[in-house]
Order: structure tokens, then sequence, then C-alpha cells
């Protein structure tokens, strides 16, 4: 069936009386995700007094051949891992004081804004104050370094990318996706975000392709649930809105351009890849109303609360503490949060870069993007705010190097 928003209550009833006659064990299938999602917070909790839940990794050491084994292990398990100086920090350094010239210099805080978007209208904690930019020339350069190609080259491939005969993605080359800016003042109480997962709410459940990808967790044995199979992922269908990625991404993630960590109203993160399970099974229990799941709305971040989920917020960590050139990378699946406040001295800034591979959907949404460049406007899939359109020094073409042109579907 043909995605819709048509009378979704009713949708969302049969979606529930077909399942639970499909799996009547629901009750149960639940109870036992419930205690081995136990297992997994008691894991997080153990490893933060440890350090850290999320896993950490050189560049230096994966640059040549990629995740070990051993490696790998741990971010399909926790669906998420920072890279250490991925970009080169004096570099890095440099462009976030070009890219604040960028922006004063050009009168983004003079403009008012006439849109706004409303997907994290749900979240308890104010809109975010996210700088909407996405042609300076410090993203040109983040997106288009080599080191940047490599890391992401080897996320890819932490996925399963082919099955037999079926590609679904090549892991080798990257659709270059425009995302924005953040940057943090110290004392800002306005940006925080609840914890929240993106690519989808109401989709998870009823949308056709979403309801193969999880077809183990709702159906089959959902100890065979892989979160990294590429099976379906790009062939899903979300609710248009605002802030809605309609790109297919292996991994969200952003490069850290100022020293920042817990505390720093930066990011935080429930490391499970077993926490989605818990949620689409969450939603199908009888307490929750038969026309609800769990609050999930359209085009809205599905939220993770205190009424329906807290046993995932008991998992829920700060990132530790970021230099500037390091990565932070995450599943799609993955739970995350923006600390409500910054209570450190010094600007938390980031630029989001995802990973979003090479395949027919990443080049078809790159066709828009690439118009959008050349005027200078909002990317497409997001608030048609066109800032850009007559600042100067703003990248253009010129400043593609052929990796970046490759990445950008002009070549």
């Amino acid at each position: 069936m043909a995605l819709s928003t048509e009378n979704l209550p009713q949708q969302i009833r049969e979606f529930k009386t077909a399942l639970k006659l499909q799996a009547p064990d629901y009750k149960a299938r639940f109870a036992d995700v419930t205690n081995a999602m136990e297992t997994e917070i008691e894991r997080i909790q153990r490893a933060e007094l440890n350090g850290s839940a999320i896993p950490q990794f050189a560049y230096s050491d994966i640059a040549g051949t990629g995740f070990n084994d051993e490696q790998k292990q741990q971010v399909l398990k926790a669906g998420c891992c920072i890279i250490r100086g991925t970009l080169p920090e004096a570099e890095v350094t440099s462009h976030n004081e070009k890219l604040s010239r960028y922006i004063v210099e050009n009168g983004y805080y003079e403009h008012t804004p006439t849109v706004e978007d409303n997907y994290f209208s749900q979240l308890n904690s104010d809109k975010p104050q996210i700088f909407g930019l996405y042609w300076s020339p410090a993203q040109i350069w983040a997106r288009q370094h080599p080191n940047m190609a490599t890391t992401r080259r080897h996320l890819n491939h932490l996925w399963t990318w082919k099955d037999g005969d079926q590609t679904f993605f090549n892991p080798d080359l990257e659709a270059s996706y425009a995302d924005r800016v953040r940057r943090r003042e110290p004392g800002d109480a306005t940006l925080g975000l609840s914890p929240h997962v993106d690519s989808g709410s109401i989709e998870r459940w009823i949308e056709p392709h979403y309801r193969e990808v999880y077809h183990d967790v709702f159906q089959g044995d959902w100890h065979n649930y892989r979160a990294f199979h590429g099976a379906n992922r790009i062939d899903v269908e979300e609710f248009p809105s605002p802030a809605v990625c309609s790109v297919f991404r292996t991994f969200q993630g952003w490069v850290a351009l100022t020293p920042q960590g817990k505390g720093d109203g930066t990011l935080q993160m429930v490391p499970s890849t077993l926490a989605m399970p818990y949620m689409l099974l969450r939603a199908i229990q009888d307490d929750v109303p038969e026309d609800d799941l769990c609050g999930a709305a359209p085009g809205r971040a599905l939220t993770v609360s205190a009424q329906w989920h807290p046993l995932l917020l008991e998992g829920l960590v700060s990132i530790p503490k970021m230099q500037p050139g390091d990565t932070v990378w995450w599943h799609p699946d993955t739970i995350h949060a923006v600390e409500d406040k910054h209570n450190g001295d010094g600007f938390s800034n980031v630029l989001f870069i995802g990973a979003a591979p090479d395949c027919e959907k990443n080049r078809q949404f790159l066709v828009k993007q690439r118009q959008a460049f050349l005027a200078g406007e909002s990317c497409p899939d997001f608030a048609p705010e066109h800032h850009e359109r007559t600042y100067s020094g703003r990248a253009t073409e010129a400043d593609l190097s052929p990796l970046g042109r490759q990445q950008m579907g002009f070549d």
C-alpha cells in the first residue's frame, strides 16, 4: 500500500489487529526483548563507570584496512562510535574561525525567520537553534576531505550492502548530503532535544518496506534481527516534512569544530541496537491505545518518553570529551538527544555530516541538491530559508575537488 496520512488512527488499529493475529506471542516476545534490553542497560552503565559505553577508535588505526572483527562487533552492538582525529585539528580550528566570520559578515544574526519546521515540536525542550547554512567553504571542505571519505567508506562496509545477486548500495562511493551547522554559546539553554530517533516515526510500523526491515522483530525470531542489513532500507518511504531526511544514510554524524563533552550541551545516545526492537514491540502491547503507537506522529521525530520507555532512558549517556576533528557516528535507528544546557565556557560547535552511500535513492536526491547548491539555496530537505543566495564567500562549483564533484553528482 502507498503511504498515506488519510485516517492514520484506523491504519494503526488495522496494523495492530493484523499483527497480533500473525504473531499471537507478541506479549512474550516483548517480555523477552525487555529482558535482553535490561541486560544491555547494565552493560552500558558498567561501561560508563569505566570510561564510555560508546566505542572509540583512532582514525589512524582504521584508515588503512578498516575495522577489525572486534571493533566491528562493538559498533554492531552499540549502533554508534567515535573516530578520533578524523580531520586535522589545526585545519578544523581554522575553518571554525572562518565559519564564524562567514556567519557574522553576511548578517545571519540580523535575518528574521520567515519559515520554520515543526519536526521537533513533540520533543520536551525548545526548538533547536541550528544554523540553516549548507554551502560555507568550511562545510564543503569537510564533506569532501579524503579522510572523511575514507571514514565513511569503512563505516558503510559495516553494513550488509549486498546479498546474493542483489546490491543495496555502493559502500565505496559517497553521495554528499548537505546538512546544517550547530554553534552553541556557553550558558545556552535553548538547543536541548529530548531523546528521539530520526528517519521515520509511524512509518516504522505501517510502511511496507519498514515492516520488511523489522520482519524478524514482529513475526520471525527477533534474535535474528540485524540492524545493519541493507535489504529494504533504501526503499522505505517517509511522510514528507521539513528536516525529514530523504536520502538513505548508513550513519548520521557530525564533526567537532571545538572541544566539547558531557555538560557542554552536546550529544547523548542510548548505545544499543536493541533499543529499536524494544520500541517497536512496546507500541503493540495491550496497555497502549489501539490507535496509538506510543505517541508517534507523522512528519515528526520518533520520541522516547518516560511514559512508555522508562527503561531506555536509563541507558542514555553523554558522549565523552571531543576535540576538533573528532567525529561521532550513529545508526539511523539509534536513540539520541541533546543536553538541555551548555554549562561549559567555550562555544560548542559542530558540522552535521552523515554517511550517505551511492544508491539510486540518493542519486535522485542529488539532482535536486545540485540545483540548490548552484543557486545558494537551502538543501531541499530543510525549510526554504535560502540565507546564502546573496552571501559573500559562499562556496561554488569551483571550490569542489574532483572527489567533491563526484560526491555531488557533477561527474
